[in-house]
């Protein structure tokens, strides 16, 4: 039992963690490095469950203020074209433009223009759970503290059509949808050549970010990730909230109604472009009928299910080959316990799971307000900055597994939806 709001924490990892080479000449490994990072989980003992945990992210509380310049870029995919925004965390300004989230401002063109730089400070990328954005107050708790530092850069990617960005294409984003992250990540390699990037992704963010980088393989420009609150395996979750009235009633329905705010925001540039009935959108309620009604019309599945099975990052986490760290807590009533993949990250030394009892879904909420999923992502992420020799941190192991008993390969990223060029 966890008294008083003190949570259990638990690790799940290979039983050869992957070496990492320090920068003084001797070596760590990824699990002491992750076990550093993580401090005790002291909860509000008021939250004392999963639910109270989630729902009062519900109060509308301001959150640390965190300033932001946005650039919009043109998608260079052939097929998933159109645009999306990135906001760059920078020092603080008065400049209000209503149609943005709060403390966020475009770039002037000159001053992006000048943006690039040979410097080496560390950079951070994020990515945002389901309809959310730079905005998120779970966000900017966690980044703040690198922020406070001085030391970091940090920007954020808002999925297609969320932190009142544009939709200009006849697709909104999925849960599979890596390739504006693939293409951030390139450009920021070459625009910021010497700086080690790193990436922390938030519930479908997470889900997002763990199969890009598995996806990426060896061949990963990130030197380490994060991934927080993850759903792992879509279907799994879905299921689990259709059991009961809390999952149902409460969560699939806030998720649907928040899901439907944002495409009828975007009706205008929709209607069109897509094969959309808005007069059904209008009429849902759940978010597994959003689904249905949305992402198998506009990216081609059979059925929400399929693209549930197809979007999952289980397998995922089988493919990655740069340090890879997951938080999650075990009474998170959203992206639930039954969809954690522990025996995965036990079969792959370059992943570790930390899991807490208590937290809930993005909360973890503290006593005092604060946030706990900050203190282990920012430990993280400066011990390796810091400490660790990235440069030297080569994969040993080929993307895949390979069975060379069976003469078999199981190439755990494989998509089932075909993305046609032509």
């Amino acid at each position: 039992m966890d008294w008083f709001g003190r949570a259990r924490i638990g690790f799940t990892h290979s039983p050869s963690p992957l070496t990492l080479p320090r920068k003084d000449g001797t070596t760590t490994d990824l699990l002491k490095v992750c076990e550093a990072a993580t401090p005790p989980c002291q909860m509000n003992p008021l939250l004392f469950n999963g639910h109270l945990q989630t729902m009062w992210t519900a109060v509308k509380e301001h959150g640390p203020h965190v300033y932001y310049r946005r650039r919009i870029f043109d998608a260079d995919h052939k097929t998933y074209h159109g645009t999306y925004a990135v906001d760059f965390v920078v020092k603080p300004h008065r400049d209000v433009d209503a149609t943005l989230p709060p403390r966020t401002a475009y770039f002037a063109e000159e001053e992006f223009n000048n943006i690039a730089s040979d410097d080496n400070r560390p950079m951070l990328v994020c990515l945002h759970g389901l309809s959310g954005g730079s905005h998120e107050v779970y966000l900017r708790h966690a980044i703040l503290p690198l922020v406070e530092s001085g030391d970091w850069e940090v920007c954020v990617i808002n999925a297609r059509g969320c932190a009142n960005s544009s939709i200009t294409s006849g697709v909104l984003f999925n849960a599979r949808a890596t390739w504006d992250v693939r293409q951030l990540v390139k450009w920021l390699r070459e625009t910021f050549p010497n700086r080690p990037l790193f990436a922390v992704g938030f519930s479908l963010g997470a889900n997002i970010l763990t199969n890009y980088v598995g996806e990426e393989g060896a061949d990963c420009p990130l030197k380490g990730a994060i991934s927080v609150s993850n759903p792992f395996e879509l279907d799994v979750t879905n299921k689990a909230l259709q059991r009961t009235f809390l999952g149902k009633e409460v969560y699939q329905r806030v998720m649907g109604s928040n899901m439907k705010k944002l495409i009828n925001c975007h009706k205008e540039s929709l209607v069109g472009k897509t094969k959309l009935d808005f007069d059904a959108i209008d009429r849902l309620t759940y978010l597994y009928e959003f689904d249905r009604a949305v992402q198998t019309v506009t990216w081609g599945y059979p059925t929400e299910t399929a693209y549930y099975r197809d979007a999952s990052s289980v397998d995922a986490i089988l493919g990655i080959r740069i340090p890879f760290f997951a938080i999650h807590a075990e009474d998170d009533p959203i992206a639930v316990r039954e969809a954690i993949p522990y025996e995965e990250f036990k079969q792959n030394p370059y992943t570790v799971l930390v899991t807490s009892s208590l937290g809930g879904h993005l909360s973890w909420f503290e006593l005092g307000g604060g946030r706990w999923h900050a203190h282990p992502i920012c430990n993280f992420l400066k011990a390796m900055a810091s400490e660790i020799n990235l440069d030297a941190i080569k994969p040993t192991l080929a993307n895949g597994v390979a069975d060379g008993t069976k003469h078999t390969h199981f190439y755990p990223v494989r998509r089932k939806l075909e993305i046609l060029e032509n």
